[in-house]
């Protein structure tokens, strides 16, 4: 318990030094852009006066240290800076577009996980038969296909079939999951390859250890063997692994969303970047990065509570 409590501090304790660090790598990096935030607020058609006193008044004319502890004051404070004539809050376009990304991540982690817990079970039941040849085609063929490619494709094969452009209908909806549910497909897929062969090892040497030869002589029947014994112990490795995907799964999510033209980060993203609002692009580079972090701080804690033997490292 000693061994799991340090352990778990140690992450909480890199947790802030990581958040500081990621925000003022993007901060640093936002500083080189061309793109002058007076113009960017006030328009092309600004004067020199207004943007000067536009500078002095949000001090972008600041040393960079003073801008960013400013930044970072904001940022724990909620505030994540304006863009446009109206002054808009970057953060209330964050706080519609985050729960996109999220439901996007989250449910091609389920197809995923589902999809690669059967088809790798599968595989190793029957190993170097027909089945498990077939699935190793397809993993491989799966693993090397780019999420962005195959959204176009899936868009060509179900254009009139399924909704593919358009606003999101509400969570929970018929539209919703109709709208959801190619991006997730092809969000899964690499994920899936992958999963399929770490589902299929794990179980493999699971299914050739000595317990598993033992209870066969007793008498026990192969199915009863595989349910309550092997599965348990061999998705372990799996189960953990899939977790430490989420954050890259989000980060996939960001592109597939432009590709279908869903609401998300994604889209944020690239309305910031076609529109030069640096505040905007600041805005949602340090959130995913943020969030990409806590996700995979998350995940590391519940493998530690999970996989009893790494808490003795």
């Amino acid at each position: 318990m000693n061994n799991l409590l340090r352990l778990i501090g140690r992450r909480l304790i890199a947790f802030p030094i990581m958040i500081i660090g990621v925000s003022f790598l993007v901060f640093f990096l936002m500083s080189f852009s061309p793109v002058d935030e007076a113009y960017a607020a006030l328009g092309e058609s600004a004067t020199i006066e207004q943007v000067q006193a536009y500078h002095k008044q949000y001090g972008l004319d600041d040393p960079l240290p003073v801008r960013y502890g400013r930044y970072m004051n904001n940022f724990f404070h909620g505030d994540l800076g304006t863009y446009g004539v109206n002054r808009a809050s970057v953060a209330d376009r964050i706080a519609l577009a985050l729960p996109v990304t999220l439901q996007l991540t989250f449910i091609g982690l389920f197809i995923g996980a589902v999809v690669s817990f059967i088809l790798g079970v599968i595989a190793a039941l029957y190993r170097d038969k027909w089945p498990d040849q077939l699935l190793r085609v397809f993993s491989i063929a799966a693993l090397a296909t780019p999420s962005f490619w195959l959204g176009v494709m899936l868009i060509l094969i179900f254009l009139g079939k399924l909704p593919v452009s358009g606003p999101l209908p509400p969570f929970g909806t018929a539209g919703y999951w109709g709208r959801m549910l190619l991006p997730a497909i092809a969000l899964a897929t690499p994920l899936t390859g992958q999963m399929i062969r770490i589902v299929r090892t794990s179980m493999v040497e699971e299914l050739d250890r000595d317990y598993v030869r033992t209870a066969r002589a007793a008498g026990i029947p192969y199915a009863t063997i595989v349910s309550r014994n092997v599965l348990r112990n061999a998705l372990i490795t799996p189960v953990t692994t899939l977790g430490m995907k989420i954050g890259y799964l989000m980060g996939g999510a960001v592109v597939i969303e432009v590709v279908f033209n869903l609401p998300g980060m994604g889209m944020t993203l690239l309305a910031g970047v076609q529109g030069n609002i640096p505040t905007l692009v600041q805005g949602v580079t340090t959130v995913v990065a943020i969030a990409f972090i806590v996700i995979n701080i998350v995940v590391d804690m519940l493998y530690l509570l999970i996989n009893p033997r790494i808490r003795s490292v």
